[in-house]
C-alpha cells in the first residue's frame, strides 16, 4: 500500500499576542451551544475559568437556553438561528453587553469575526459547514464535533485547513482518540485504524424485531448520552459509517486503512496500529466532556474530577465485527468512502431527512435504509465536486428524499 502525503494538522496556538499560560485565556466560539456537546462544553468552561470564556454562543431555535447562556457565561455576541425569535432574545439581553444576530447569513459572518481563539464546532448536520469554512479562512483553530463537515466537503474543508495551517482537532470521541494515539508519531506510517463501535441499543437484534422499533427506543443509548440525531444514527450503524468518511479525510487515510469493530462496553475508543504491528489504544470511561475537554485545551491536558475507570473492576472487554446485514447503513457508507465524489454528501442528506422523519414518526426504522439507498441511486455522480456543487447535491438529495416520505 502506498504510503499517503503526509497533510496533517498543524499544532495550534492560540490566536493574538503570545502570553503566558497563566495570562492567557482562549476564548472559545460555540457553534451549537444549546445541543449537547454545547452544553457538556460550557461545562467544561464553568470549571475552568481561568483557561476558557465563552465568545460566541449560537443555537438554531432553543431561544431560552441560549438566553440563560448568555446571562450566566456574558459572551461577546450570540446568534439565534431562526429568525422569529430574534427580538425575543434580542430583549431579554438588553441589559448585557452581549450583541444579538439572527439567521443563517448570520451564523457565517459571526464565524468571519477575529474575536476568538477556537471554534468549537457543534451545529447538528450540513448546517455546520459554512461557519467552520469560515473560521478556517481566518485562521482559527476549529474543535470539530461536526462529522457531516467533512462527510459532506471533506476534502475541500481539510485543504484548505492545510493551506491555513489551522488544526482541526476532533471531538467525536473515536476520533479523538485516533488523534491523541497519533502525538509523538507524526514520522511513522499509520498501517490502520480500528474505530470502535458499541453497537447501539439493538446489538445483536435481527430485522424482523427492528421493523416495529419506535423512536423511544432507539433512543435509549446503553453507554452515552447524546443529542437524537445522532443517537439513531447510533442505533442504525450510520453514525460509525460517517465516522470512516470523517477518518479518512481527518488523517488522510485509504479507505482500506480504516476498520470497524463492535465494542460493548465503549472503554476502548478506538485503536491505531502502526507498520511495525504495534497498536495504540485511547481508554476512559464513555463521557463526552472528556474529549471535549482535551480539545479545548490541546495540547496541553486539564486535570479534572471526572470519574476514572478502575482496572481492578474489569469484567471483560469484548469485541465482535458488525452484522452488515441487519444494519446496512454501515454497507452505504462504506460504498461512499470507496467512491468518494459527492456519495457521501448524498448519503448524509438522505440520512439526515430519514431521521428528521423518523423521529416525527413518518416511517418506520429499517425504512430510513431503504430511503438512503434510493436516493444514492438518484442522485448524479460528481468524481471531483466544486463547493457549490456539493450545495447542489445536498439540496437534490433532500429534496428526493422528502418527495419518497412525502413530507
Amino acid at each position: 500500500m502506498s504510503k499517503p502525503t503526509d497533510k496533517r494538522n498543524p499544532i495550534p496556538k492560540p490566536s493574538g499576542t503570545r502570553m503566558t499560560e497563566q495570562q492567557h485565556i482562549r476564548r472559545i466560539a460555540i457553534f451549537g451551544s444549546t445541543g449537547s456537546i454545547g452544553c457538556q462544553a460550557l461545562e467544561v468552561i464553568a470549571s475552568h475559568p481561568d483557561k476558557f470564556s465563552a465568545e460566541i454562543l449560537t443555537a438554531h431555535t432553543n431561544d431560552e437556553l441560549l438566553i440563560k447562556q448568555a446571562r450566566e457565561f456574558n459572551p461577546n455576541m450570540v446568534v439565534i438561528g431562526d429568525e422569529k425569535k430574534y427580538q425575543k432574545v434580542k430583549e431579554a439581553l438588553a441589559s448585557t453587553d452581549v450583541k444579538v444576530f439572527a439567521g443563517e447569513r448570520a451564523l457565517e459572518e459571526v464565524a468571519g469575526i477575529d474575536c476568538y481563539d477556537l471554534m468549537l464546532a457543534g451545529i447538528v448536520g450540513y448546517a455546520g459547514l459554512r461557519p467552520t469554512l469560515q473560521a478556517i479562512n481566518i485562521g482559527k483553530a476549529v474543535a470539530l464535533a461536526n462529522k457531516e463537515t467533512l462527510v459532506v466537503a471533506g476534502d475541500i474543508v481539510m485543504k484548505r485547513a492545510v493551506e491555513k495551517r489551522v488544526p482541526v482537532i476532533p471531538v467525536d470521541s473515536e476520533h479523538s482518540a485516533i488523534f491523541q494515539c497519533l502525538v509523538g508519531e507524526t514520522r511513522n506510517r499509520i498501517e490502520k485504524i480500528i474505530l470502535t463501535a458499541s453497537g447501539g441499543p439493538f446489538l445483536g437484534r435481527k430485522p424482523n424485531y427492528l421493523v416495529n422499533v419506535k423512536r423511544e427506543h432507539a433512543l435509549q443509548h446503553p453507554n452515552w448520552t447524546m443529542g437524537a440525531k445522532i443517537t439513531i444514527d447510533s442505533a442504525t450503524l450510520m453514525n460509525k459509517g460517517l465516522e470512516m468518511i470523517e477518518a479518512k479525510w481527518l488523517f488522510n487515510l485509504h479507505p482500506e486503512q480504516i476498520q470497524v469493530l463492535i465494542h460493548p462496553q465503549s472503554i476502548i475508543h478506538s485503536m491505531v496500529q502502526f507498520e511495525d504491528g504495534s497498536i495504540k489504544a485511547q481508554m476512559g470511561l464513555p463521557d463526552m466532556k472528556l474529549p471535549i475537554q482535551y480539545a479545548l485545551g490541546f495540547p496541553r491536558r486539564i486535570p479534572n474530577n471526572f470519574p476514572r475507570y478502575d482496572f481492578r473492576k474489569v469484567s471483560t472487554l469484548t469485541f465482535e465485527e458488525p452484522d452488515l446485514r441487519t444494519f446496512k447503513n454501515l454497507v452505504l457508507a462504506t460504498e461512499a468512502l470507496h467512491k468518494g465524489g459527492n456519495l457521501p454528501s448524498v448519503l448524509n442528506a438522505a440520512n439526515e431527512i430519514a431521521v428528521f422523519a423518523f423521529l416525527r414518526n413518518r416511517i418506520g426504522f429499517l425504512e430510513m435504509t431503504d430511503v438512503i439507498e434510493k436516493v444514492m441511486g438518484k442522485v448524479s455522480f460528481i468524481q471531483t465536486p466544486t463547493l457549490e456543487e456539493y450545495f447542489e447535491s445536498d439540496g437534490e438529495a433532500r429534496t428526493y428524499a422528502a418527495d419518497l416520505i412525502s413530507l
